[in-house]
């Protein structure tokens, strides 16, 4: 676990027999977030006492792992995380842990909890059982609803953010080209309605790890655009790479639909129907 303060307090907070029931836990990376809490959960779950090195048991493997039947993490399926996931969860939970002390769920994007999986989330913590613990990652609290805030420790952690460069794990000459064809795809998804994805994107950049860093970069543009507009820290550089007008609406609509393509990229789809319709959706907006 990095040096945490906020999750070390959690820890001090299990010592003292003090755990609340459901943290909601607003963070710059989420991916980060979720590594640190499973060393927490490690922690707080161990039948003896923690130790990095030990090798007494299984469990922090199947915690890293993802393996541990009383941790289950869920996130989006889609655009959003859907009311049979919570259904789920609660039933998974219906039994005491045999191998853990805790079970404990983390809902990662918590944000995308949609009408019906929220009401069926909130009846889990409105009246939390024993021995359940609850962990809910967001971007942005602003957007959670609510009555899920309202129920939880509302906690902050903020990481130091990488470069673009090393995220993706680009070289400079890479992102200087990235950067080219991003305004004329953008451009061309507005203006263009016989766009050739072919002759625009996938003859100069035929590799699937190349699609897949530039619709993260895109989505990074309008993330930050977003950030911008809600009046929230934003990197300055990324904005820099295409001047974007569209109004907070329709740049959540767009984030949707890039999150939604970018997901669909672990799927064996080919790149050409993956442009297209993301291509389509983008424009479908504006009609």
């Amino acid at each position: 676990m990095h040096d945490n303060k906020v999750l070390n307090n959690i820890v001090l907070k299990y010592r003292e027999d003090k755990l609340a029931h459901a943290y909601l836990i607003e963070t710059n990376n989420i991916e980060l977030a979720l590594k640190d809490l499973k060393e927490l959960l490690k922690i707080i779950n161990c039948p003896e006492e923690h130790q990095k090195s030990c090798h007494k048991c299984n469990l922090c493997n199947l915690i890293t792992k993802e393996n541990l039947p009383s941790i289950k993490i869920i996130e989006p399926d889609g655009t959003s995380i859907k009311k049979s996931q919570i259904e789920e969860l609660k039933n998974s939970f219906e039994t005491i842990p045999i191998y853990s002390r805790f079970n404990t769920y983390i809902i990662k994007n918590a944000d995308k909890l949609n009408a019906s999986s929220a009401n069926s989330m909130l009846k889990f913590i409105e009246e939390p059982h024993p021995g359940i613990i609850g962990f809910f990652l967001t971007n942005n609290k602003d957007i959670m609803i609510d009555t899920i805030k309202s129920r939880c420790q509302s906690l902050t952690i903020n990481y130091e953010n990488k470069s673009i460069l090393d995220s993706l794990n680009i070289d400079k000459e890479t992102y200087q080209k990235y950067q080219n064809i991003i305004p004329k795809f953008l451009n061309e998804i507005k203006n263009n309605y016989n766009l050739n994805n072919k002759n625009l994107i996938l003859t100069e950049f035929p590799e699937r790890k190349d699609i897949e860093n530039i619709l993260k970069l895109i989505f990074e543009l309008y993330y930050h655009n977003f950030l911008k507009l809600i009046g929230r820290e934003y990197n300055k550089d990324i904005l820099n790479i295409y001047q974007i007008s569209d109004k907070l609406p329709i740049i959540n609509k767009k984030l949707q639909i890039i999150n939604k393509y970018l997901t669909n990229m672990s799927y064996n789809v080919s790149m050409e129907l993956i442009l297209d319709a993301l291509v389509l959706e983008m424009r479908g907006i504006y009609e």
